[in-house]
C-alpha cells in the first residue's frame, strides 16, 4: 500500500516471449518464463514474488500472451496473486503497445500511478537493492520522468544493450539523466565501456507515470496509441481475464519500448543498481545463475560427469552422460537433446528457426502439453495409433467433446475417473472407474473425462483411427471457454 509521500505503484510483469535461445526446454506454447529455469518456481513467479513488501505497490498485472492464459493464471494462483489482472495480447507487438496498455489500465484508476514495467523471464539476486532503486525510479517517475532501471555491468558484455548515464537529476538521489542509448557494442568498445564507469546495461525495466508515458506516446508513436486504446475500448472479459480487441491491436505497429519511446523522449531518466541481475536469455546464462561444482559445472537431473569443466549439463528425462568435454551446453528433454559449445549458445535460435522451416512440431510444442485441466504426454505413436499419459488435477474436466476420426480406450493408472459418453446428447451415460478399470470411447461418441477425487487422475490412453490430430475434436460445452 502507498503511505505518505510514498507514489502508488502498478507493477505490470510482461510475459510474452518465446525464449528460442533456451530450446528445447522453452518453446513457444511453454516458454522459458513459465518454467522453473534457475530455482524452484518459474521466472514469472519469481518475478512476481520478489515485489512483496515493494512500498507503494498495489495489485499487479500480467500482460502475457492468450496461447499461455491458463498457465499464468494456474501459477498466480500457486503464489498467492489471483487477485492479479491477466491482460491477453491476440498476437505479439514487441514491448511497446504492452507498454501503452499498461498505461492506459493504470490511467483509468489514477493518471499519476506510477507503472513499473518488467520482464517476466530476469534474475534478480538483491531483492532489497531492488526495491531501493524502484522507490528511486518512481520519486523520479512522480516528477515526470521516464525511468530506465539500469544494471552496474560487472564485465564487459557484448549481448546487452547499454546507457550512459549523465548529470544527477535534482531532488532524486540515485537518478541521472540519460547521455545515450547505445545498441549492443563489440568486445573492444564493451571493453571501453566497462573502463569508463558512466556506461550501464539496459535491463529494460522501466517506471513511468501512466499520463506522462501517454502523452510522450501520443507526440512520438501516435500510431501505437491510436491501436491501443481501440483494443482497450473494445476489450471484453472472458472469464478471470481481460481480451484485447484482435483486430485493433493488430493494427498497433511491432515496436520496441526502447526504440519508440526511451531513445526519442526528452524525459529519460537511468536509475543504476546492483543487483546480481541476469536476463536468463541464453544457455550461458542459465549456468552462470545456478549453483556450480569445483570444475565450474552447473548441473540439473539425473547427470554423471567425468573429466567435464566450466559447463551445463541438464536431462529431464533420463540418464546423461558426459565424457572429456569442457565448455559444453548439453540439454536432455523428453523428445529433443541439444550439445553446443558454449560460446555458440546464442546460435539456439538458429536450430529453432530451422525446426520451424521444416514445420517440426519440436519447435514450438513439448511432449508433455499443458491444458487448464492438467497436462499429456505422448508416449508413442505409430500408423493408425497414438497412446498418450493424461493427468487430470483434482475437481477439473475436460470439454464434452466428440471426433469424427478417432476412436479411444482409457485406462485408469491411478485416482478416480467419472466418464460421460454416449452416441448423441439424448443418450448420455456416466460411468465411475477406479485404479485399473477401463472404458472404451467409439468413434464419434460424446464424451466427457472428469477427476471428482482430491488427488490427481492419471489414466493411459489409446487413439486409433486414421487422423489422430489436435484439431479433429468437436467441443460441445467447455466451462475454459474454448471453441
Amino acid at each position: 500500500m502507498a503511505t505518505e509521500g510514498t507514489p502508488t505503484i502498478r507493477p505490470v510483469v510482461l510475459s510474452g516471449g518465446a525464449g528460442t535461445r533456451l530450446w528445447p526446454v522453452s518453446r513457444a506454447l511453454y516458454p522459458k518464463q513459465l518454467l522453473p529455469m534457475v530455482g524452484d518456481i518459474s521466472l514469472l513467479q519469481d518475478t512476481l514474488r520478489r515485489l512483496s513488501g515493494l512500498p507503494g505497490a498495489i495489485d499487479p498485472a500480467v500482460i502475457c500472451n492468450n496461447e499461455h492464459r491458463f498457465a499464468v493464471a494456474e501459477q498466480l494462483q500457486v503464489i498467492g496473486l489471483s487477485t492479479a489482472s491477466v491482460v491477453l495480447e491476440p498476437v505479439g507487438r514487441n514491448s511497446c503497445p504492452a507498454a501503452v496498455i499498461a498505461a492506459l489500465l493504470s490511467a483509468r484508476q489514477a493518471p499519476d500511478t506510477v507503472v513499473l514495467m518488467l520482464a517476466s523471464d530476469h534474475v534478480v539476486e538483491k531483492v532489497d537493492s531492488l526495491h531501493h532503486a524502484i522507490s528511486v525510479a518512481a520519486a523520479a517517475a512522480s516528477q515526470g520522468r521516464i525511468v530506465s532501471i539500469a544494471v552496474e555491468p560487472t564485465r564487459p558484455e557484448t549481448g546487452y544493450g547499454y546507457i550512459r548515464k549523465g548529470s544527477p537529476i535534482e531532488g532524486v538521489a540515485g537518478a541521472f539523466s540519460v547521455e545515450q542509448f547505445v545498441e549492443k557494442p563489440d568486445l573492444a568498445t564493451a571493453e571501453s565501456y566497462l573502463a569508463d564507469g558512466s556506461y550501464v546495461w539496459n535491463s529494460s525495466m522501466f517506471a513511468f507515470r501512466a499520463d506522462v508515458l501517454l502523452a510522450e506516446v501520443e507526440a512520438l508513436a501516435p500510431d501505437v496509441l491510436t491501436a491501443c486504446r481501440a483494443a482497450l475500448d473494445a476489450a471484453k472479459t472472458d472469464l478471470d481475464f481481460l481480451r484485447l480487441d484482435a483486430e485493433a491491436f493488430g493494427e498497433a505497429p511491432a515496436i520496441s519500448f526502447d526504440y519508440a519511446v526511451m531513445e526519442k523522449t526528452g524525459k529519460a531518466a537511468v536509475v543504476p543498481a546492483d543487483l546480481g541481475w541476469s536476463d536468463v536469455g541464453a544457455w550461458s546464462a542459465v549456468r552462470e545463475a545456478r549453483p556450480k561444482d569445483d570444475k565450474g559445472n552447473a548441473t540439473q537431473g539425473d547427470v554423471v560427469l567425468q573429466d567435464v569443466s566450466d559447463s551445463l549439463i541438464r536431462s529431464d528425462s533420463r540418464l546423461v552422460a558426459v565424457v572429456g568435454l569442457d565448455k559444453v551446453v548439453v540439454v536432455e528433454t523428453v523428445d529433443a537433446v541439444l550439445v553446443a559449445a558454449a560460446d555458440k549458445a546464442q546460435d539456439v535460435k538458429v536450430i529453432v528457426d530451422r525446426l520451424k522451416a521444416d514445420d517440426r512440431p519440436e519447435a514450438t510444442i513439448h511432449a508433455r502439453v499443458h491444458r487448464p485441466w492438467g497436462d499429456y504426454e505422448g508416449l508413442d505413436i505409430g500408423d493408425g495409433f497414438q497412446v498418450k499419459r493424461i493427468t487430470v488435477k483434482p475437481g477439473a474436466a475436460l470439454s464434452l467433446q466428440r471426433h469424427a476420426r478417432r476412436a479411444e480406450h482409457w485406462v485408469v493408472i491411478s485416482g478416480r475417473a467419472r466418464v460421460t459418453r454416449g452416441p448423441d446428447m439424448d443418450r448420455l451415460d456416466v460411468v465411475h472407474l477406479e485404479t485399473d478399470q477401463s472404458i472404451d470411447i467409439p468413434l464419434g461418441w460424446i464424451h466427457r473425462l472428469e477427476n471428482p477425487a482430491a488427488e490427481p487422475l492419471v489414466i493411459i490412453e489409446v487413439q486409433t483411427g486414421d487422423y489422430l490430430g489436435e484439431d479433429d475434436i468437436e467441443r460441445l460445452e467447455d466451462v475454459y471457454g474454448r471453441g
